[in-house]
Parts: structure tokens; sequence; C-alpha cells
């Protein structure tokens, strides 16, 4: 037995609509990204099999999570810091766990939202370089590893941001440059520990046979070799572009 993790990119949100909007400080969803998660809902297999929810503490995926999945045997949903987004731009930038705390109430846990999580300056926790963005991927992977039940069958629902994601699974594969994600909107992803014993100490995750035949049908997988040039040069070319304040 092994857990299935979810893996689901936050529904619509207003910064989605135009380059304009990314301006915006943490949006909310849009009525289309609302309607992306009742459709969600409707669609996944899982429901039944679903224990726990976590999320970024950003406004949009804590939405999506209670859009998407939410009932009240799975609240509060676990908020984790660290599986914010990765720039600092207004709209890639948190509020305050006492402002969430008022918005969201007990439906969301944020006692492990730290108060500086919003703060994306030079030499903060959470600014976007390569070094810190690979350690909270890092980071996530190993907090949601001790949040699942490693000697269950159950599913866990994650719900994170398009960048993001590609750190947290290390997949890079088919990812449209310049925009750094391939995950749609609402789109979800399944995956398991590579190592089921939890001594991994990168937690690594591998998507299911199944999530990838879903999504990709006959398309063979890179070799670990493609995999590890792929992340090279996407990684390069991503990163220098998600500081946009000085």
């Amino acid at each position: 037995m092994a857990p299935t993790i979810h893996l689901v990119r936050h529904a619509q949100g207003w910064h989605n609509v135009n380059v304009e909007n990314e301006t915006m400080h943490d949006p909310e969803l849009t009525p289309t990204g609302v309607q992306q998660c009742r459709d969600l809902r409707a669609q996944f297999p899982h429901h039944e099999k679903l224990t726990k929810l976590i999320a970024s503490p950003m406004t949009r995926t804590l939405n999506t999570a209670i859009h998407s999945f939410g009932r009240n045997d799975l609240y509060p949903i676990k908020a984790l810091d660290v599986l914010q987004e990765l720039s600092d731009l207004p709209s890639d930038t948190g509020s305050s766990p006492a402002k969430l705390k008022e918005v969201f109430g007990d439906k969301a846990d944020l006692s492990q939202v730290r108060e500086e999580w919003t703060q994306k300056m030079d030499g903060q926790l959470f600014e976007p370089t390569l070094e810190k963005i690979l350690a909270r991927a890092k980071e996530s992977r190993r907090l949601i590893r001790d949040i699942a039940n490693l000697d269950s069958d159950e599913h866990v629902a994650v719900v994170s941001h398009g960048g993001f994601l590609h750190w947290l699974s290390d997949e890079w594969q088919g990812i449209p440059m310049p925009y750094p994600t391939n995950w749609k909107n609402c789109e979800y992803r399944s995956f398991k520990f590579v190592d089921g014993t939890g001594k991994d100490e990168d937690a690594k995750l591998v998507e299911t046979e199944e999530s990838w035949r879903r999504r990709k049908g006959s398309e063979a997988r890179l070799s670990d070799q493609e995999q590890d040039e792929l992340r090279r040069m996407l990684q390069r070319e991503i990163v220098p572009t998600l500081k946009v304040k000085v």
C-alpha cells in the first residue's frame, strides 16, 4: 500500500486573464475559475478515497481546494507556505496569516504559515532564486510525505501553482516557453513517492502510469538523462524571469 498524491494547479484567477492583472495582489478566482472547480469536482474519480487536503496559502489555491474537494471531514485544509508560486509579482505574493484567518476561518489550518511568507526580497527565505526554490520544493515534498500515511492507500490532494508544480514534481517534459508551465488551470496529475519507506531525503515523486497515459496517451517518457538535461536548461531560462522587484 502507498498513498496517491494528486497535484493540482489552481483554477483561473484574475491574474490569468491578462498580463496587466499580474499587478493585483493575491487575486481571487474568476467566475470561470469557480466553474472550473465545479467541473473538477464532478470529474475527479477519487473523492471517496480522499483523506487530506493541502494547499498553498494563496487565496486562489485555498478557494480551489474548497470548491473542488472541500467537505467537512477534510477541513481544515493544511496550508503550507512553501507551496506558493515562484515569482515576486504582486499576483504571486500572498496575504498575511491574520487576513487569511479572517477570510477562511476554520476551513484552513494556518499554523505552518510564517508571517514572513509574503516577503520575497533579496535575502528572504522565499526570494525567487534557484537555490531557494529547489530547497522549498524539497521541503514541500517532505512535508507532504509527513502529512500522508505511507502505510495506506489514501489519496491526498495538494493544490499549488503552475510554475512551482514543475519544481515540486520535478517533471519538465513539454513546457512551452516563455510561459513556464504546461499545467492547465484546475488540472490534476497523480503521483507516488519513489521510496515508500520514507527514507529518501529528497522525497522524490513519480507520476503514476494511469495519470501519464490519461494526459499523454502513448507518448514515451523522457529517460533520466534527457530529463536531467531538460531540467538544467529550463531552470536556467526560467529563474531570471521570476525576479521583478529590484
